[in-house]
């Protein structure tokens, strides 16, 4: 999902690839019943043509359904939602996103996660990133 991507899917769209990336498939059915304040049937079955003709999605078809699968892994789509994170609110400074992220979960890391940030830390170091 490139970054552009990102920028065009709608507030329901977004919600819809987040129950579809959280369960690693899903039918029109299942969104439905996940979504918050849901719309019809026939809307969800819409938005998620919508999804595939915008490359979003791919479906296949198991038995009278169709289940949808995101067409880019969760990693890749991980990366695109960072990097445009980034971009948006931290002028593309991991540094000011992290320091916003301890600041704002400080008292929800333990040790051996603060333990393993500063193993990280000091990896990223060694190897001269």
């Amino acid at each position: 999902m490139t970054k552009k991507a990102h920028q065009n899917l709608s507030r329901r769209e977004r919600q819809i690839m987040d129950i579809i990336y959280r369960q690693g498939s899903a039918t029109a059915a299942e969104v439905l019943d996940n979504l918050p304040n849901p719309p019809s049937y026939s809307a969800v079955r819409a938005m998620l043509k919508v999804l595939e003709i915008k490359g979003h999605l791919k479906h296949r078809q198991q038995g009278p359904r169709y289940v949808f699968t995101p067409k880019v892994s969760r990693e890749k789509a991980k990366r695109s939602a960072i990097d445009h994170l980034l971009n948006t609110f931290f002028d593309g400074s991991a540094e000011q996103a992290v320091a916003t992220l301890l600041d704002v979960s400080r008292s929800d890391l333990s040790d051996r996660d603060l333990d393993r940030l500063s193993k990280l830390i000091k990896q990223a170091k060694q190897e001269g990133r």
